[in-house]
């Protein structure tokens, strides 16, 4: 593989005065084919609604390694060299010109958007030491919280709040924090819960131990929902403590009746689902439920336990891709339930229901202790030559935990 040139660039504009960047500001770069190569990357400057931070952390998502096995026919649109990653823990070290939220020296995590259609940029991906970020996709952590630790949550925050609270997939109320800051900005008063004495709506959010799960059982519970979930026995307990009211083996032969049984006589206002086979399970038991919104989102499509390495093989992964999408579809009308894809295409938009979950939430939930960085932390080496390595245990498979590498 030749290597990807690029030029080193000094920053400019409103940024920390102790900041030196001196030397190389590496990053991983990715060509069709892998392994991820750590070269020299250019500083960008951060544009008027944007932030650049200096990176401390980083962790590992499926995407990443699913880009780089199955190169273009994953994601075609990423222009090479490209640095992948969506989740960033660090120091912000610039900010634009109509940024009010941050300044240089805050401790903040992000959504990094460089895969993101609609952003496409190289600079924003997070497999790097200066990554620029979307003020409204950020978010200031306590002082005393590591960034080791915060930085498991990004992705999950976006694709669980994406599918929950956008008017287009479940729409739920919003989370409300149980305590305010003075600087963050203030929500305005959606998503207080029920009337005293009525019973939550229930909401069904499966693979509730995985990263997205984690996340999505949190901001449902801080929304006023009654969560039902499922994970392995070993991880019951670690879902229930995250706020589900209930959670119930994803392997079990009846579980499709015991979740309709748990949630006879209640509203259940869609669900969200997230493993194998959770689509299927989910548009069975909404069809027997009481539902306020006959709606399912899911987090991706079936996904095989070992991914095709030879042509042949990833084209049939395609094909049975497309073809499970299709039967997915003539289910979802045959039952009136509608299904979606979690795309997160307009994350990037600044306005909408990912901005209040970042600002009016997140940063006050985080200080408060009502949303914790969850699943924890597996640090698994130090350094951007430490990625590669990362991302091949996270393929291996982890449970409840994420990969997660130290800058």
């Amino acid at each position: 593989m030749a290597p990807s040139r690029t030029v080193d660039r000094q920053p400019q504009g409103r940024r920390a005065e102790s900041e030196s960047r001196s030397g190389d500001m590496r990053s991983c770069l990715l060509s069709p084919v892998f392994p991820l190569a750590v070269q020299p990357a250019p500083y960008t400057p951060p544009g008027p609604t944007e932030i650049v931070t200096r990176n401390h952390a980083l962790s590992i998502n499926p995407v990443d390694w699913a880009k780089q096995t199955l190169g273009n026919m994953l994601q075609s649109f990423i222009k090479y060299p490209a640095i992948l990653g969506n989740d960033v823990a660090g120091e912000v070290v610039e900010v634009g010109s109509a940024v009010t939220r941050f300044k240089p020296g805050d401790r903040v995590i992000g959504q990094a958007c460089s895969v993101v259609p609609s952003a496409n940029r190289a600079c924003e991906g997070s497999f790097q030491l200066y990554t620029v970020l979307r003020e409204h996709l950020v978010s200031r952590i306590p002082d005393g919280m590591a960034f080791s630790d915060a930085v498991v949550l990004p992705l999950g925050v976006s694709t669980a709040g994406y599918g929950l609270f956008h008017a287009e997939f479940l729409g739920l109320r919003l989370p409300v924090p149980v305590a305010r800051g003075v600087d963050e900005g203030e929500g305005d008063g959606e998503g207080e819960g029920e009337e005293a004495g009525e019973e939550k709506e229930a909401v069904l959010i499966t693979g509730g131990a995985s990263s997205v799960g984690s996340c999505a059982v949190q901001l449902a519970t801080a929304a006023g929902y009654a969560v039902y979930s499922t994970a392995s026995p070993k991880n019951h307990a670690y879902v229930r403590d995250l706020g589900a009211v209930a959670v119930f083996d994803y392997r079990s032969a009846t579980l499709t009746d015991d979740l309709v049984s748990a949630l006879a006589g209640k509203k259940v206002h869609g669900a969200y689902a997230i493993g194998n086979g959770a689509v299927e399970t989910c548009l069975a038991v909404l069809a027997r439920s009481n539902t306020t919104k006959r709606f399912v989102a899911y987090a991706a499509p079936p996904w095989p336990s070992e991914l095709p390495t030879s042509t042949a093989g990833v084209v049939s992964m395609v094909g049975s891709t497309v073809w499970w999408m299709g039967s997915t579809a003539l289910k979802s009308a045959t039952k009136r339930i509608r299904t979606r894809f979690v795309d997160g295409d307009e994350w990037t938009k600044s306005d909408g229901e990912m901005m209040r979950v970042w600002r009016d939430f997140l940063p006050h939930a985080l200080e408060s202790g009502q949303m914790r960085p969850r699943p924890e932390a597996q640090v698994v080496g130090t350094g951007l030559e430490s990625i590669q390595m990362a991302m091949d245990v996270q393929k291996g498979g982890v449970s409840a935990k994420k990969i997660v590498v130290t800058l």
